[in-house]
């Protein structure tokens, strides 16, 4: 009897001899120690640029917006350009838990738990944006829809700014608990294994009672499962309801309907470059190494060369609708002011990096190299900030009027605030990876059996045994 549960095709999913003690140990055992040099290094970089933000921010609103070089054609700038960006980046973590997970995609586990920990950092980082372009930041409250004594003062329900607080507020929240029950689990092995009690005390808060117990493990499939239903349509939505920012307008090169699907592919795309850059980071930092494998790395290569195509088909479509719908503020928008003209740079940046050199993953040994990869993700992420600024500042920079043209460069002040972003992003990030195990250990311990490199081992044992025995037992029936 031939017993075969899946392709042999398929690599391992883990890589060297494990046992489900060892996965403990291997993933547990990094945040239970002090953190090497790296780590504190990092962690000072970090905190240097948060405070450099801050300052920034302090900054702006005690002198107003007037600080930001934006003017009268240009409203809106670097800032919206950023908050694009960010948000594009935390798609890819509940891509990767979600999606996969109803596609019940095996490699997901290996990934998952960083990436869903980067969504929620990115989408801290996004949200910051629209409030401080506000000005008047004491004013914020007022986007907010709850009954009120200022009489017909509404916020008004037809405005995409408004749709997007939903949108992001409600993509925060179900990443937020979807990131966290998965958690659960791993707390409760880390408080298991705590040497001192205030370790065991917090942990075990934090694990809100885990036994492991099969009604425990029932409802958090279940809430695994529910939540990945509500995040999957919550992926899509929120980057097209930004594209909707620039869509519902009628400025030439923003009045558009193909944004809503190449913003979401865009997302994709910059948020699995993010994934790659943090992961290979953290193989490295943490010894991660048969846990990640070359083959997680080829799978997220092959979803940035899948939407990076769809990206360049989305420009190569705007390009070919503004010559074809024969509108002249719509073709110089594009030929004239975006692929020439004085931001014409930004433009030839973007198309270099979002659409041709990622072809360089058709080739399984590129998609396999680390080094390549880690440079790419680098690259992707550049040229999808330029996307972004090239759809914001080369569609305003040039106005109906030539008497109102103007040209756009950024202030210290939002450079700053950028920088800021970036690093309440790494310190965040830094220390998840100190107190939070970085990989799903219950997750790996599900697919061990499965994918595990020495479990495939024994299984073709255990195969060509049975075979020989089948064979033994046929002829001796004979």
């Amino acid at each position: 009897m031939h017993l075969k549960y899946e392709s042999t095709l398929r690599e391992p999913l883990v890589d060297g001899v494990k046992d489900y003690h060892q996965v403990t140990e291997d993933i547990i055992s990094p945040i239970e120690g002090k953190p090497g040099k790296l780590w504190y290094v990092g962690f000072f970089i970090s905190l240097t640029l948060l405070g450099f933000g801050a300052f920034s921010v302090f900054w702006q609103i005690y002198f107003g917006v007037g600080v930001w070089n934006l003017n009268k054609t240009i409203g809106w700038g670097w800032d919206i350009t950023n908050f694009v960006w960010w948000v594009g980046i935390g798609h890819a973590g509940t891509l990767i838990s979600a999606i996969l997970l109803l596609f019940r995609q095996g490699w997901r586990t290996g990934v998952n738990r960083a990436a869903e920990a980067m969504t929620i950092f990115a989408v801290m980082c996004a949200g910051q944006f629209p409030i401080i372009h506000m000005g008047r930041v004491w004013m914020a409250f007022f986007i907010l829809p709850y009954p009120n004594t200022r009489g017909p003062v509404w916020v008004n329900f037809n405005s995409p700014l408004l749709w997007d607080v939903f949108a992001i507020s409600t993509y925060f929240t179900v990443s937020l608990l979807f990131w966290y029950s998965g958690l659960l689990p791993d707390f409760a092995t880390v408080r298991d294994r705590a040497k001192t009690k205030l370790r065991k005390l917090l942990y075990g808060v934090a694990a809100f009672g885990w036994t492991g117990s099969t009604k425990h493990w029932q409802r958090h499939e279940a809430l695994s499962l529910v939540l990945a239903g509500l995040s999957t349509p919550l992926v899509l939505s929120v980057h097209t309801i930004v594209s909707f920012d620039f869509a519902t307008s009628v400025i030439p090169g923003w009045h558009t309907t193909i944004f809503p699907p190449y913003f979401v592919a865009g997302a994709i795309f910059s948020g699995f470059a993010m994934v790659q850059t943090l992961l290979i980071i953290t193989r490295k930092i943490l010894h991660l190494e048969e846990y990640i494998t070359l083959g997680h790395m080829e799978a997220m290569n092959k979803v940035i060369v899948l939407t990076g195509s769809v990206v360049g088909c989305a420009y190569l479509t705007e390009l070919f609708m503004a010559w074809y719908g024969a509108n002249p503020y719509e073709f110089d928008t594009f030929f004239k002011y975006r692929a020439a003209g004085p931001l014409g740079w930004s433009y030839w940046i973007m198309m270099t990096c979002n659409v041709i050199t990622p072809q360089v993953f058709w080739f399984r040994k590129m998609r396999r190299n680390v080094a390549v990869t880690f440079v790419m993700s680098i690259i992707v992420n550049i040229g999808m900030w330029f996307e972004r600024f090239v759809i914001i500042c080369t569609s305003l920079y040039r106005d109906y009027l030539p008497s109102s043209w103007s040209y756009y460069r950024p202030s210290w002040p939002e450079v700053g605030f950028y920088m800021g972003t970036f690093g309440l992003f790494f310190t965040c990030f830094f220390l998840f990876a100190k107190y939070f195990p970085v990989i799903a250990v219950a997750e790996i311990k599900a697919i061990l059996k499965t994918s595990g490199e020495n479990y495939k081992e024994k299984m073709e044992v255990y195969e060509e045994e049975s075979a020989e025995k089948f064979a033994h037992d046929v002829a001796h029936a004979h």
